[in-house]
């Protein structure tokens, strides 16, 4: 009687082991610095947000060390709808970008359920030459406020509840 359990468990286990899943729709891309001068420049934390049309949810994530990052898709995002964005939001300390550095096309890519962006997104660290900072298209620093709360309430440090607000300086 107890062989007829496991061989039940063992063939049903096998049945699941054999179904993938996992559709999930991964975009993977690069963020790169123009005007960084060593090599070894830490690209991480810069924010990077992926918009579908059609899909009313948006996908955020943030770089690592080397500038790669890597976003889930929305479960509910159609092959129809192939008109996705990556939008290069903003990172640790103040970025500026032209605009067509800042926005790319997404596109299919070589392995399944894998997207990539068409163009580069890269930034500069300093005010680009021959222009005002001012005018110049600052990103955004992703720094969050945090406010001081009493210590006596017991809660986390404010950041923890206020969203992240990036500053866009593009008119």
């Amino acid at each position: 009687m107890a062989y007829v359990h496991f061989i039940t468990a063992l063939v049903f286990a096998l049945i699941l082991a054999s179904f993938d899943l996992s559709s999930c729709q991964m975009v993977k891309g690069k963020v790169s610095c123009v005007d960084c001068t060593h090599h070894n420049y830490d690209l991480s934390e810069i924010k990077v947000s992926v918009k579908c049309e059609g899909v009313k949810t948006l996908a955020m994530t943030a770089t690592e060390k080397d500038g790669t990052f890597k976003a889930n898709l929305p479960s509910y995002h159609t092959k129809t709808s192939t008109n996705c964005l990556a939008k290069l939001l903003g990172g640790p300390t103040q970025l500026y970008t032209k605009k067509q550095n800042q926005v790319s096309q997404i596109t299919k890519g070589k392995e399944e359920n894998t997207y990539t962006i068409s163009t580069p997104l890269s930034f500069m660290i300093s005010c680009p030459k021959n222009t005002n900072c001012k005018a110049a298209k600052p990103v955004g620093s992703s720094k969050t406020v945090d406010l001081p709360l009493p210590p006596a309430w017991g809660l986390a440090p404010s950041s923890y509840y206020l969203p992240f607000v990036p500053i866009i300086g593009i008119p």
